[in-house]
């Protein structure tokens, strides 16, 4: 089968514990590259979260970001797919999560959104390198649709929240995670698989062309339908077992060695 596009996802997969690209996994996506393949991220992070990561690797081509929610020009900043939360719904859920105390962060444009900074603002602005703008009870109060939200829990009652959430807005939104504490909370139908056929189908490239390589729940979408759908080791137990195949770990240049091997026989 040749693989025209490549598709990766960021954090746990492309990202090493220290949220950098080894220098092996940059090598071997720019010898892709370099071979005519297209190679793209497909991340739940915000666009401003990953653009210096898709320049220092010098790719030109559109980035899915919140999770397919927003999928932009990494170079010509070019919108080529939006779809946020109906704003309806986002009143719903903020105004829910207030009511159950629940942490929650909005995505407004390119900023992050919180009541008040917390350890778990703090948190994931360690992970992302996106500052966070406290806005108070103007959170609950958007007034442009945001590309999703965020909830973040302790681990002991993630699966808890999950559910509730899930349930209480069964229809309305589409829930995943993108790590053990994070709720990603999306409009129906947006996911990243969608997203990255999109881009594919615009340089006619076809569903089984494609390899998408991730490690979480929000990457299950595009693990299960790519032509070769490939789980680094760290990778969650639902995502290996839905893989084709298994690559290394993050921190063992897993993307690197599946391109290496898959696209190059190596």
């Amino acid at each position: 089968m040749t693989v025209k596009l490549v598709a990766s996802d960021m954090d746990d997969t492309l990202l090493n514990s220290d949220t950098k690209i080894s220098e092996r996994n940059a090598a071997a996506i720019r010898k892709a590259i370099d071979a005519g393949i297209i190679f793209m991220i497909a991340t739940g992070r915000m666009y401003v979260s990953v653009k210096p990561f898709a320049d220092a690797l010098g790719l030109d081509v559109p980035l899915v970001t919140y999770n397919g929610a927003l999928v932009k020009g990494s170079k010509s900043g070019k919108v080529y797919f939006e779809h946020p939360l109906k704003l309806k719904t986002a009143l719903e859920l903020l105004a829910y999560c207030k009511e159950k105390d629940y942490y929650i962060q909005s995505y407004q444009g390119d900023a992050l959104w919180v009541k008040e900074h917390t350890e778990f603002s703090a948190y994931y602005t360690r992970i992302s390198g996106i500052p966070a703008t406290a806005v108070g009870e103007k959170l609950y109060h958007p007034e442009v649709a945001p590309y999703k939200l965020l909830a973040m829990t302790k681990p002991e009652i993630f699966q808890e929240v999950w559910q509730d959430i899930q349930q209480q807005f069964a229809g309305k939104v589409v829930v995943t995670s993108s790590r053990d504490n994070f709720l990603e909370l999306m409009e129906p139908g947006v996911n990243k698989w969608i997203a990255v056929k999109a881009v594919a189908e615009s340089y006619g490239i076809k569903p089984e062309e494609i390899m998408c390589i991730g490690d979480s729940n929000n990457d299950l979408s595009m693990i299960e339908n790519a032509g070769i759908g490939v789980a680094v080791a760290n990778a969650k137990t639902a995502v290996r077992v839905a893989a084709k195949i298994v690559t290394a770990s993050n921190d063992e240049d897993g993307v690197a060695q599946a391109i290496e091997e898959i696209i190059f026989g190596n």
